[in-house]
Order: C-alpha cells, then structure tokens, then sequence
C-alpha cells in the first residue's frame, strides 16, 4: 500500500498546485494542455492494448464489460457520487461549477486508474513489497494531476479517493496470495484497461464522448475469462 499512498500524494500536491494556477493559465493553453493529455493518453492505450496474446478475450471482455456496465449505468453513479463529493468538499453549487467538478473527476479518475502501471505496479507492491512502477506512476500522475487542475479545478483532487479504493484494492488483493493474478491475466487485463485509455484519449479531445466509464467492468471480466478458460482447458494462445 506504500505506493498507493504516496500516488495520493503526488495527486494532492499536483492537484492543488494546478487548482490554484488555473485562474492564471490563458484559456488557449488550458486548451493546448488539454489535448496533449489526451494525446498521450491515446499513446499510452495504443501501446498497452498491444500487450495483448488473445485479442478475443479483449473483444470479449469490453463487448460484456460494456452490456454490465450500461445495465447498471456506472457512468451515471460515479458522476452521482463525484457531484456529492462537490457538495461535500467544495462551496458553491451552481450547475456549471457541479459539471466541472464531476467532469474533473470522473475523467482524472479514470486516467489514473486505468493503465498498465496502476494494474502491474499494485500487484507488485501487495505481492512483493515493490512499490517502483507506483513511484514512476506517482510522478506521472502528479504532473498530469496539476495539468488537469489547471483546466478542470479540484474535482482532480477527488480521484485521490478512487485511487485509495481500486489501486489499493488491488495490492490488497494481490497480498491476499501469490496465485491470484497469473501472468496471462495481467496481460489481457493490462490490454484491455489500454482500450479503455483510448476512449478517455479521445474524449479528452473532444473526438467522441464514449461513456468510458461503463467499460470499466471489462477489466473484472478479462482476468475472470482467464481464469474460466484455465478451468475448462482452453489453450490461451489461439495460435499455437
């Protein structure tokens, strides 16, 4: 939990340090800014969704991740839950400072806690100790959380308690037992979780506002399909 814990920290110090500066950034460079974030997130997500040994179980898993997270609309609850943390910790309730706020959130939750490093980097730090890519991932995300502030305000501040909860669930997890996560499991949830870095590239970007956070149940069903095939004794490579 080590390295969760000091990504918060980066997050807080990013965060806040933007939140503050906003004001003070020119809107054409908010908006530069902005796109370069959603540049290297699509970057970021090309270079994780090629990982992939089975693109079926990629399909797969966002196509069923997709139908489970619709069903429940999980898009609509975080947002629901980002709009009572505005309520909760920032004054001021007009509509327009309550989608900011959500948006914010919602979105930097979303960056960085869905990529390679947040999956690989967890699970080494609940089964091992080692806590090195979640430092790595710590500095990233502290710049990015100061560049998102700048443009989004402190609803970038709330995706600290996301963190918490799905990046320390998973080192919590992991420290559980040594065979929870198999390789060919963090592979193809690392590829999928690199998809859904491309539909938060291209909303950033303002390309297409794809309800990604729907998609996310697609990094339950990944490591749970190889989980089943090892069960039923499907050959993980399709081509071998």
């Amino acid at each position: 939990m080590i390295g969760t814990i000091l990504n918060a920290i980066t997050v807080l110090i990013g965060g806040t340090i933007g939140t503050l500066l906003g004001s003070r950034f020119p809107q054409r460079m908010q908006e530069t800014v902005f796109a370069s974030l959603g540049l290297f997130t699509l970057a970021i997500g090309i270079s994780s969704a090629l990982v992939t040994k089975n693109p079926l179980i990629v399909l797969g898993s966002l196509v069923l991740g997709a139908l489970i997270g619709e069903a429940i609309n999980l898009e609509m609850k975080l947002e629901r839950f980002g709009a009572w943390l505005q309520r909760l910790l920032v004054r001021g309730d007009s509509q327009s400072q309550t989608s900011r706020f959500v948006e914010g959130f919602v979105t930097a939750s979303l960056v960085f806690c869905v990529g390679p490093l947040t999956i690989q980097g967890a699970i080494e730090d609940g089964l091992l100790g080692d806590f090195t890519k979640l430092a790595i991932k710590s500095m990233l995300d502290g710049f990015a959380a100061l560049a998102f502030a700048t443009t989004l305000g402190p609803g970038v501040l709330a995706s600290i308690v996301v963190i918490l909860g799905f990046q320390g669930g998973i080192s919590l997890l992991a420290s559980l037992g040594s065979n929870v996560f198999t390789d060919p499991m963090i592979t193809e949830l690392t590829a999928t979780g690199g998809v859904v870095l491309l539909s938060i590239g291209l909303r950033l970007l303002e390309i297409k506002q794809i309800r990604a956070a729907n998609l996310l149940p697609a990094l339950f069903v990944a490591p749970l399909a190889i989980a089943l095939m090892d069960v039923l004794g499907i050959t993980y490579y399709p081509n071998l």
